[in-house]
């Protein structure tokens, strides 16, 4: 739902007790409110992907899965803050991405304690298939026609921005 469907789908009208008639729509407290809008954000996305991208794959799974192809035998956890995940998350979604058959961990020669990862065969045939399902998506969220050209640098620029804002925002989480 858009914020304008929300805005449409009540009329303000109370009933003389402060209750709506209609269905209540987002309080502007909570429209100005950013962490808000991203919760927002990523409940349509969540549930964007599993409509139409993968049900039995994860947004976290398919970004360690592009970032071992983009890394291969890189060790699990400098690769995690790459992904945006905490080394026990990533130590979770690598496992189940090995269970899968999707990586390889190999033991490091040098030190026994990391885990250098792999892309498996079965792992690319699948991260080619859902990339191509994700690139769809993404044009679809940003509203941009299949194979249209970003020519004036507008989805480049809020792409730009929405970077931006992910470092401020963890900068402020790490204190």
């Amino acid at each position: 739902m858009t914020g304008d469907d929300d805005r449409k789908a009540g009329s303000g009208e109370t009933d003389g007790a402060g209750r709506g008639r209609g269905r209540p729509t987002t309080p502007d407290r909570l429209r100005g409110a950013p962490g808000f809008l991203a919760r927002r954000l990523y409940q349509a996305y969540a549930a964007a992907w599993l409509r139409h991208v993968d049900t039995t794959l994860t947004g976290p799974q398919f970004a360690v899965l592009t970032a071992v192809r983009e890394y291969p035998e890189v060790d699990q956890g400098s690769l995690a803050a790459s992904v945006a995940l905490d080394r026990s998350t990533m130590a979770d979604v690598c496992k189940r991405l090995e269970d899968r058959a999707l990586i390889r961990r190999d033991t490091a020669p040098s030190d026994g304690r990391r885990k250098l990862l792999s892309m498996t065969d079965q792992g690319s045939a699948l991260l080619d298939d859902v990339t191509a399902k994700v690139a769809r998506l993404n044009a679809d969220l940003m509203g941009v026609p299949d194979g249209a050209a970003d020519s004036d640098g507008e989805l480049a620029g809020l792409l730009g921005e929405l970077d931006r804002l992910c470092s401020r925002w963890e900068k402020v989480a790490e204190g």
